[in-house]
C-alpha cells in the first residue's frame, strides 16, 4: 500500500520519471522544452490519452511530451516521488484509497491554477473560463474555501445507483423512489435468488453517502458532514442514514466483501451484468469498463438516484469530478497551465468523448449518444438535484480518514464484525478530531 505523505518534505513522494530511460532535465536534443504528464488509467482507458498527447505534440513540435498512463499510477510512482522528482502535470481522481491528491492538498503542496480559468485555449478564442460550465468551479476544485482554484475539473459524471433495465422489464419491477420501496424489493428479488445490492470497493460509496446526505437532511446536513460540524454523526438524521445503510447492506450480496479490492473489483460489478445483484453505485465509466464483459439476454444499462428519504422528497445524484492538477515541485509550470488549457479544447473535448470522458464545457452534455446518454438526461429531471463537493480539507490528523471510516466499514457491517452503533461512534470521533485540526 502506497505510504501517505503527510508533510511537504514528504511530497517528494509525488514526482516521478516519466519515461524509461529519459533524464527529468535533459533529452536527446539537449536544450529541447520538456513536458512531463502522468495520467491514471480508470475506466475510460489509455487510447485517448495517447490520441490527445499526439495531437498535443503535432501543434507543439519543439517540445518533448513524456508521459506516463497507469491504472496504478500511485503506486508504480512511489519510488521517483521520493527521489524528488516531479511531474509537470497529473490526471488523477480524486478519492482514491491512496488519498494523494488529497495528502497534497493539506500539505499545500498544489500549484495555485486561477490563472489558468483566465488563460485563452490554445488555437482558439475562448477562455477556459467561458468554457466550463456554470457551478463547477466550487469546493471540488477551491479545496480551501476561498476564490484560488488548485484542482481543475477533468471530467464529469453523474453516478448513481446502476442497474439493468431489461431485468427490470423482464420482472416488471419498478425502480424504486423511496426507501420502503427499495427494501420490499429487497425481499422480492431475495425470493428469487437476487441479491439487492453490491458495490464495486467501499469507495465507491462515496458518491452513494454523498447522495443519501442530502436526501436525508438536505445540503444543510451534507454540508455539515462535510466540513464536521460539532456532533454532526449524533444528529437523527445521521442516525437515519447509518441506519437505512445498514438494511441496505443487510441484502447486499455475499460475495461483495470478498471481490472489493482493485483486483476483483469488476467481478462485483459482473454482478449487475448477470443478473446476480440488481443495484450497485457507479459511474458513467463503467460501461467502458465492462463493454467486453459477458451479459444476461436482454442487458441494459440503467441508473437511477438514490430514493428518497420520503415520499416526494428531494434525489440528489453525485456528480463525480475527475482533477487535472499541477505539483509545485515542477520543472516546466509554464508548460504544464498551457497543457492545462489546451485540455479544454475542441479538439480535446471530442478526442475525450470517444472513450465517453465528458468533460464539463457548455453544451457538451447534450451531444452524448450511446449507453450513457440516459445517464446524463438524469441532469433534466426537475426532481433531481446535481450534487457536487465532498470533505473539506483540513491538517492531517494521524491515524484518521472520515472516508475510510465512513466508507470501508460497510464491509464490517456485511461481515457483522461491526454495528450501526459501532459506525456511528467511530465516525463521531473522527468527525470532531478533524473538526478541531481544521479550526
Amino acid at each position: 500500500m502506497l505510504r501517505k505523505p503527510t508533510t511537504l518534505a514528504a511530497v517528494a513522494a509525488v514526482a516521478l520519471s516519466l519515461l524509461v530511460g529519459c533524464s527529468s532535465d535533459q533529452d536527446d536534443a539537449g536544450d529541447k522544452k520538456t513536458l512531463k504528464i502522468a495520467a491514471f488509467e480508470g475506466g475510460y482507458g489509455r487510447d485517448m490519452y495517447t490520441e490527445l498527447i499526439a495531437a498535443y505534440k503535432a501543434k507543439n513540435p519543439d517540445l518533448d511530451v513524456q508521459v506516463q498512463i497507469s491504472k496504478t499510477l500511485e503506486d508504480e510512482i512511489s519510488p521517483n516521488m521520493k527521489a524528488g522528482k516531479f511531474p509537470d502535470v497529473v490526471v488523477l481522481p480524486p478519492g482514491r484509497k491512496a488519498a494523494l491528491s488529497e495528502t497534497l492538498v493539506k500539505d499545500k503542496a498544489l500549484e495555485d491554477l486561477t490563472g489558468v480559468l483566465d488563460m485563452t485555449v490554445p488555437g482558439e478564442q475562448a477562455t477556459v473560463r467561458s468554457k466550463l460550465a456554470e457551478g463547477i468551479i466550487g469546493l471540488g476544485t477551491n479545496p480551501y474555501g476561498d476564490d484560488k482554484t488548485y484542482l481543475m475539473p477533468m471530467f464529469y459524471a453523474p453516478t448513481g445507483l446502476v442497474y439493468n433495465k431489461g431485468l427490470f422489464a423482464q420482472k416488471g419491477w419498478q425502480v424504486p423512489a423511496t426507501w420502503d420501496e427499495m427494501l420490499k424489493l429487497g425481499e422480492t428479488a431475495k425470493a428469487e435468488g437476487i441479491a439487492l445490492f453490491t458495490y464495486p470497493t467501499a469507495g465507491y460509496l462515496d458518491s452513494y453517502f454523498y447522495a443519501l446526505l442530502a436526501n436525508v437532511g438536505g445540503n444543510q446536513l451534507f454540508n455539515d458532514v462535510m466540513t464536521y460540524k460539532e456532533g454532526v454523526w449524533q444528529t437523527p438524521q445521521a442516525r437515519q442514514v447509518l441506519e437505512l445503510t445498514t438494511k441496505l447492506l443487510g441484502y447486499a450480496a455475499k460475495t461483495t466483501v470478498g471481490y472489493a479490492n482493485e483486483q476483483d473489483f469488476t467481478k462485483n460489478q459482473q454482478s449487475i451484468l448477470n443478473d446476480k445483484a440488481l443495484f450497485m453505485p457507479n459511474g458513467t465509466w463503467v460501461v467502458g469498463e465492462m463493454k467486453d464483459a459477458p451479459r444476461a439476454k436482454g442487458f441494459e444499462w440503467g441508473m437511477t438516484p438514490l430514493p428518497a428519504a420520503t415520499a416526494g422528497g428531494k434525489r440528489h445524484l453525485t456528480t463525480i469530478i475527475e482533477s487535472v492538477w499541477v505539483p509545485t515541485g515542477a520543472e516546466n509550470k509554464d508548460g504544464a497551465k498551457d497543457f492545462v488549457a489546451y485540455l479544454y479544447s475542441d479538439e480535446a473535448a471530442k478526442i475525450f468523448a470517444k472513450s465517453n470522458a465528458i468533460q464539463p464545457i457548455k453544451g457538451i452534455a447534450s451531444s452524448v449518444t450511446g449507453e450513457i446518454a440516459d445517464f446524463y438526461q438524469l441532469y433534466e429531471d426537475p426532481a433531481i438535484t446535481a450534487l457536487v463537493g465532498g470533505f473539506a480539507s483540513t491538517a492531517p490528523v494521524e491515524g484518521v480518514s472520515i472516508k475510510t471510516t465512513l466508507f470501508d466499514t460497510a464491509n464490517s457491517i456485511i461481515s457483522g464484525d461491526k454495528t450501526v452503533d459501532q459506525w456511528q461512534t467511530a465516525l463521531h470521533e473522527a468527525s470532531e478530531k478533524l473538526r478541531q485540526a481544521g479550526n
